[in-house]
């Protein structure tokens, strides 16, 4: 029997929940990296995902860490059990655990990334306060056309189908709720997060984090990675350090990035984090079937995809 296409993909922001942590792979560097996490932030990122609420874990300084340490712990449980990716992405803040699996990185590296870039946002967030919305069931040129007409609101995510997120200023992400609605969108719901991201908002931000990814060390990746940027497969690591750097005001391109991954052939799609979003996207894209680590146990998976 031929062994089915598989990319494994990792999941950001929107994706935690209280207890994440319970039901992570047992690696054995697991701990050693929580406490990297917890000196790098000054936060007891252990105890509030144990204890916090799901407000708590909305902050972007505790979400993205945490996250990506999940992300990358069953990233590496896949890769251990000799799943062989054909390709590897990541939504938003789980690109940078995407790239740690595909060796860009150390995870080590990648932590200290992931911890400056939520700093960052956090305070740009603060001073630029704005908001995020999921609009359903309505394409995004459709939406691009409404949004034309209005400042400071802007597509941050073409996650699906029939599934796109705006962000802007608030009173700018209401006016365009009402009028999305008026143009035949089924739904505009405002989403729990602690800012306006991926838009041109944040531009403080990426332009500090940018410095920041200058002066860390990337290598060519072992496995090709589709980036939220540019949603096609890229090994060469300073491309990759290119792209990365306008991320955080880029929109994240996720629907280009699932039909990218079955251009080719059939591919299976392993969520691996917290969570089952990027398993219900794309099962909305033909010729891409999926699975979630938390849906699905390691032995069905392993049978699934063999």
């Amino acid at each position: 029997m031929t062994e089915r296409r598989t990319a494994i993909a990792c999941p950001g922001q929107g994706s935690q929940r209280p207890g994440m942590l319970d039901s992570v792979p047992e690696l054995e560097a697991l701990g050693r990296l929580l406490d990297a996490a917890e000196a790098l932030s000054g936060l007891e990122l252990r105890e509030i995902a144990a204890t916090g609420t799901s407000e708590d874990l909305a902050d972007t300084r505790i979400a993205q860490p945490l996250l990506y340490l999940i992300d990358w712990a069953w990233g590496t449980t896949l890769l251990e059990c000799d799943i062989t990716p054909v390709a590897f992405a990541g939504h938003s803040l789980g690109e940078f655990a995407a790239l740690a699996l595909a060796g860009v990185f150390s995870v080590e590296a990648g932590l200290e990334l992931v911890v400056e870039r939520s700093k960052l946002m956090a305070a740009t967030a603060a001073a630029n306060p704005g908001s995020m919305a999921a609009v359903l069931g309505m394409d995004a040129l459709a939406i691009s056309t409404v949004l034309s007409g209005i400042d400071s609101v802007w597509i941050a995510n073409d996650n699906a189908p029939g599934q796109v997120v705006i962000s802007g200023a608030t009173e700018s992400v209401e006016a365009a709720t009402k009028a999305l609605g008026e143009a035949g969108a089924r739904r505009v719901v405002r989403l729990d997060v602690a800012g306006p991201f991926h838009c041109p908002l944040m531009a403080t931000a990426a332009a500090a984090f940018a410095d920041v990814l200058d002066q860390a060390d990337f290598s060519d990746a072992r496995v090709p990675v589709l980036q939220n940027t540019e949603p096609v497969p890229e090994t060469r690591g300073a491309v990759i350090r290119e792209r990365l750097t306008r991320q955080i005001t880029s929109p994240v391109r996720w629907t280009e990035t699932m039909l990218a991954l079955v251009s080719d052939d059939p591919v299976t799609l392993i969520e691996a984090g917290p969570g089952n979003v990027l398993t219900g996207l794309a099962r909305r894209v033909e010729g891409l079937s999926a699975l979630s680590v938390q849906d699905t146990d390691l032995q069905s998976i392993l049978q699934e995809v063999s």
